[in-house]
């Protein structure tokens, strides 16, 4: 059995989505294990840029399985959209599997997304308003709605109806905002109902089958390590596990499966919403980087904030999930530098310095970076397939990142293609 990890190391954006697609050449079956539509995965193939937002990476390779795993929580109109966008790109779609214990977001979840964090005014965390949170809500009340329910008509309306007894009630009595009618939703959920209902099956069983059979098992996460809802900058995090822990609850497999866990490591940081940043540059240094790297999100469209690399951080997430290796991605975007910098240490408000991460957030958000500063590169590095073929300074860099961290370099983003990599180690054989 030979199940890989792919895990964000920072607070997500690190390019995830390209890693997946180059090591899925290798894999039977890549399985997205937790999130839903607040995420999104870039991969550039040739002139084809192709946003994921709840399809894994893995669906760019026509012989390997994409899977929903039970974990995720998905938006059944948003997922045929993105199918039907696949599709009219040349992308197989036929060999998608979605778990039928996956809960769904309802058009009522989507609303009380936005209604709730409007309601927390100053403290509002930034969510993407997609109904995520409130639709794991529902899941751990045991009220909610899931894709078994949703390909069974009958059993699908009287949940619903069950439902909306208590959301419109809360709708029109807390916020002030119109019921929703049950007759609408079904109009409008059935034909994804429909449409998704012969990729619905036991994911749990297809994935340990595969296992039990050899196959290579790809396990995608979205967002990442430092929005974990247990090991995240609380509350600014999401409402699931992106950590190693959550990939064996969301694909339905036990640990023992796991042979590597790859963390993916942007060299430099960034954040999207609210939630401390010690390494945020508020500069013109910030803003070359966001430029630059083209700091954007892949389903929202906000500017990322960004700063340099944060090894306490990175130190951290090692710690929760164990990486075996690491993938460093966006290395061409700090070309160009005088200097890099790489924070190794952070100076507390009681002038205490520490190598590990507060775990009070409200001592995180006035954590002082303690920096080292490199030499930075003027040479383009795309063409570069070895260590050897990058420019010294920035080999040398990222040398230095897996020297602090105690952890293997497996491979090197070096350009925005599918193929601008640099591989030292492949986990999946």
């Amino acid at each position: 059995m030979a199940a890989v990890v792919v895990i964000g190391a920072q607070w997500g954006d690190e390019g995830k989505g390209k890693i997946v697609d180059h090591l899925a050449e290798r894999a039977h079956m890549v399985v997205r294990y937790q999130g839903g539509n607040n995420a999104g995965h870039t991969v550039i193939i040739g002139n084809t840029v192709l946003k994921l937002h709840q399809v894994p990476a893995g669906i760019t390779r026509p012989n390997v399985a994409a899977v929903l795993g039970n974990g995720m929580v998905i938006n059944p109109l948003a997922l045929v959209e993105e199918l039907d966008l696949l599709e009219s790109q040349g992308i197989v779609t036929a060999n998608l599997h979605i778990s039928a214990n996956a809960h769904i977001v309802m058009p009522y979840h989507i609303i009380l997304d936005d209604l709730e964090e409007k309601m927390r005014g100053k403290f509002a965390l930034g969510t993407t308003k997609r109904g995520i949170g409130p639709t794991y809500t529902d899941k751990v009340a045991r009220r909610g709605i899931r894709m078994q329910d949703l390909i069974n008509p009958e059993r699908f309306a009287a949940c619903l109806d069950c439902q909306l007894e208590r959301i419109n009630l809360e709708l029109v009595e807390v916020f002030r905002h119109k019921p929703f009618s049950a007759d609408e939703i079904i109009a409008q959920y059935t034909p994804a109902a429909k449409r998704l209902a012969p990729f619905v099956t036991d994911t749990s069983l297809l994935i340990n089958d595969a296992l039990k059979q050899g196959q290579n098992v790809m396990l995608e996460g979205a967002q990442a390590t430092m929005l974990d809802i247990d090991f995240g900058t609380y509350p600014y995090v999401t409402s699931s596990s992106p950590s190693v822990g959550g990939a064996c609850q969301g694909a339905g497999i036990g640990p023992l499966a796991i042979k590597e866990v790859v963390g993916v490591v942007k060299v430099y940081t960034s954040r999207v919403g609210k939630g401390p940043f010690p390494t945020e540059l508020s500069d013109a240094m910030g803003d070359w980087i966001v430029e630059r790297g083209n700091e954007y999100g892949t389903t929202t469209g906000r500017r990322r904030r960004c700063g340099w690399i944060d090894l306490v951080g990175l130190r951290y997430a090692h710690r929760i999930n164990g990486f075996s290796g690491i993938a460093l991605t966006r290395l061409d975007v700090l070309t160009g530098l005088d200097e890099v910098k790489l924070c190794v240490a952070y100076r507390l408000p009681d002038g205490s310095i520490v190598q590990e991460l507060p775990m009070q957030t409200a001592l995180l958000e006035k954590a002082e970076p303690i920096y080292e500063i490199m030499p930075g590169w003027d040479t383009p590095m795309s063409d570069a397939r070895s260590l050897e073929e990058l420019p010294t300074n920035a080999r040398d860099y990222c040398l230095r990142v897996a020297e602090l961290l105690q952890v293997p370099i497996y491979m090197i983003s070096v350009g925005a293609e599918r193929n601008d990599l640099v591989a030292l180690h492949w986990p999946i054989s």
